[in-house]
Order: structure tokens, then sequence, then C-alpha cells
């Protein structure tokens, strides 16, 4: 096993990042995922709300542990116990259903969808139109669910019998970003397609999708200012400008194979975990709930953020291009290096000579991801997945048992699902 140990200062807070490679063959079904993480989560959590995570050699930032033949324990206050990095197993159980999972706040995401087109404004018919093919190509709705679920859930904490006004806009206003992320994502990554659909700058041009892009995060601004709570503008503003420093970062190391991970986990924190943390804090917030709780909602939505840009960028090896959505490898070919990637470069030095080629020579592209596959860049990337995920379930132990809690907690089961 070799696993390394960052503890990163953003300024806001610390955000503590563990990637792990385990050749372990220990299975574990989904179920006791969620029963080990509790079980961890009772004798560490209350050390956990400072945010940090122990190695085994704790006199320096970032340390490599190798393979012991015994687990190394990854968590503050933990003394002996499995592995926290869980495999899942297909049993009987069925599936988690998007659905099913989205049940308990079915009306509220109803209401969402009925008034996302007015908020992006009748006045500006090419804007609606542009803003239509991505509300409508299929996506999930999974942040402003996050934010209903995380609403609801906190509201019980205090009291609160009914969801505020400010629930319910912020959710609006988070779908607004995400989807004007989506949209600008799209033109900097030159893609087709979009979750089975043309892309906007593919129906209407670069010009309009950029404008369209800009005018939904102006007017997500505009509605967030209208909440008149500092703490959640500050939240949510932060992650505008994380969107381009996640971009930025992503294009200043295209096919750098010497790319670490640690930089891996920093970018898609600030390209996918920032969003979803903002989302599920600045939920608890309006639910007035205890600092100490709605911290650990951020902790929360960055894990699952982390473990569900880590399961995302593994389904691009091994899923099909009509299962994407987009054509498979397609990262890899544009030279943005993810997980699977950087645990493969450790092993492969064929693999770092066909990215440094910039896949130069015919079918290298299907080569350099056959590497990927054979070296262990998928399993160990899988491992990374889990381990975040079983953070994020030791983080919903502040709230109370119940259909909302439950539901986030198969959030993190249902993304992990995608890989098996």
């Amino acid at each position: 096993m070799s696993m390394t140990c960052h503890n990163l200062d953003f300024g806001r807070a610390k955000l503590d990042l563990v990637a792990c490679g385990c050749s372990s063959n220990a299975s574990i079904d989904r179920y006791s995922v969620r029963n080990y993480a509790k079980s961890v989560s009772k004798s560490c959590i209350r050390d956990y709300g400072s945010r940090r995570l122990v190695c085994c050699r704790r006199e320096i930032a970032r340390c490599r542990v190798f393979s012991t033949k015994t687990p190394e324990t990854l968590l503050e206050g933990v003394a002996e116990g499995p592995t926290g990095l869980l495999k899942l197993k297909k049993d009987s159980r069925e599936p988690i259903s998007i659905t099913n999972l989205f049940e308990v706040v079915a009306d509220d995401l109803l209401t969402l969808n009925q008034n996302l087109q007015s908020i992006v404004g009748a006045e500006n018919p090419v804007l609606m139109s542009a803003a239509e093919q991505i509300f409508g190509a299929g996506g999930k709705r999974m942040r402003p669910a996050l934010v209903f679920l995380v609403s609801r859930a906190t509201a019980e904490v205090v009291g609160l019998k009914e969801l505020t006004t400010e629930h319910r806009r912020l959710a609006e206003i988070i779908e607004m970003i995400h989807t004007a992320s989506l949209i600008h994502d799209d033109v900097l990554d030159e893609s087709d397609m979009r979750r089975g659909k043309e892309t906007v700058h593919q129906v209407y041009g670069t010009r309009v999708a950029v404008l369209a892009g800009d005018f939904m995060f102006a007017q997500s601004s505009w509605y967030l200012a209208n909440l008149e709570n500092i703490e959640v503008i500050k939240l949510i503003s932060q992650v505008i400008k994380d969107f381009a420093s996640g971009e930025i970062k992503q294009a200043s190391s295209l096919f750098d194979c010497d790319v670490e991970l640690e930089e891996y986990l920093i970018k898609s924190y600030y390209k996918t975990a920032s969003l979803i943390a903002a989302s599920t804090k600045g939920a608890a917030i309006f639910s007035g709930v205890d600092s100490s709780v709605s911290m650990q909602m951020y902790d929360y939505g960055k894990n699952l953020g982390l473990s569900f840009q880590v399961v995302d960028d593994i389904l691009d090896f091994t899923q099909s291009a009509e299962q994407l959505g987009k054509p498979a490898g397609s990262d890899l070919a544009k030279g943005n290096l993810t997980a699977p990637v950087i645990f493969a470069l450790e092993q492969s030095p064929k693999l770092r000579e066909i990215i440094e080629s910039e896949f130069c020579e015919s079918g290298s592209l299907d080569e350099a991801i056959e590497l990927v596959k054979n070296f262990g860049g998928i399993e160990r990337a899988q491992e990374l997945a889990k381990e975040k995920a079983d953070l994020a379930i030791q983080n919903l132990s502040c709230l109370p048992q119940g259909s909302y809690q439950s539901a986030l907690e198969e959030m993190v089961l249902y993304n992990l699902e995608r890989i098996q």
C-alpha cells in the first residue's frame, strides 16, 4: 500500500487531502461502508472539527507510507480497526435510484425547475434558449437537491418547521452558477456534446455561449446579493473565483507528466468540490445552526465533491462514449491528467513517453488508456474516491437520524456505485 497525505490551507478553511493506493482484495457491501464510517466517527468526530488527518509520520507535512502488513490509521482518534479504504461488492440489494434518493425533496425540486427559466429572465429570449439547451439536457439537479436535503436536515436540528425563502433562493442560485460553469467549460474544452445533447456553443456559437454563461453568473450574483447575508455572499462569491482558478490550474498543466496528486486535488476542489461545499454550508447557515454544524456540512460537501470528481475521472476511462455523453478518454486526449493517469504514471515510463508526445502517433491514445488500466490507475483512483466517501459520511454524524440524513448518506453511496 502506498499513501500520500496532504493538509492544505486555502485561507478560508483547511482542505485535508488524502490519496491512497491499495492492492487489498477485501470486499464489503455499501451498507457496511456506511456502518464503518459511523463507527469511526464515534471515536474521532469530536476531534475532526479541526479537520486534521494523521499519517504515520506526523513530523512532516507530506509523507509516503510504503507497504506494510497492517493498515495504517488514517484518522486521529482511531487506534485500531479496518482500513478506511473500503471496497464495494455487488449484492442482492437494488442499486440506489437517483429518483428515489431525491423523493423526500421532490416537491422542492419541482418548484425549482418551474422557477429556473423565469429567473434567467424572459427579456432575453436567446439566453433563455441557451439556458434551456442545458437545463433540459437531463441534469440530475444534484446540487440544488443537496441544498434542500441539508436545509431540511439542519432545520430539524433547530426545530425549524419549513424551509425559508432564502433556502429556496440559494438552491436556484447554485443551479444557475453550476449551469453557467458548464457552458463556459464546454467552450474552453471545445466539447460538442453534454449529457448526450449538443452543447450551447455548438448550437448558438461561441459568442452567445460565453455571453450566456456571463449573464447567468451575473444574474446569480444579483440574486445572491439580495439574500443580504454577508457570510453566504462571501462563501458563494469565492466559488466563482475558484472556478477561474481551477481552469487556470488545468490549462497551465496540460500534458505535464510531473503534475502531482496534490495539484490534481486542489484543481478538483476549485472546479467541483468548492461549489458543493459552499452549497451545503450555505444551506446550514440559513437554518441557523451552530457554526460547528455548518462547518461539518462544508466538509461533507467538500469530501463528496472530491469523491464525485474522482469517480467522474475514473468513468472517463471505463465507460463508453454513449454512456458518458462525450468521447471516452477525452480528458487525457486534451492533456488533462486526472487521478487514474497520475497513479499509473508512477509505474509506467511508456505512458509518460506517449503523453509527452501529445499523442502524435496514430493509436497512441488508445494505447495510453490501456496502460492506465494495466498499471493500476483505475484501482488506486477507486480507493481515493472511497476514502473521500468515508470522510463525507463521518461529517453527517452531527445531523439527526431521519429521511434527510439518510438521503445524504445514500448520495455518497450512489456515487460509489457508479464504479462498481
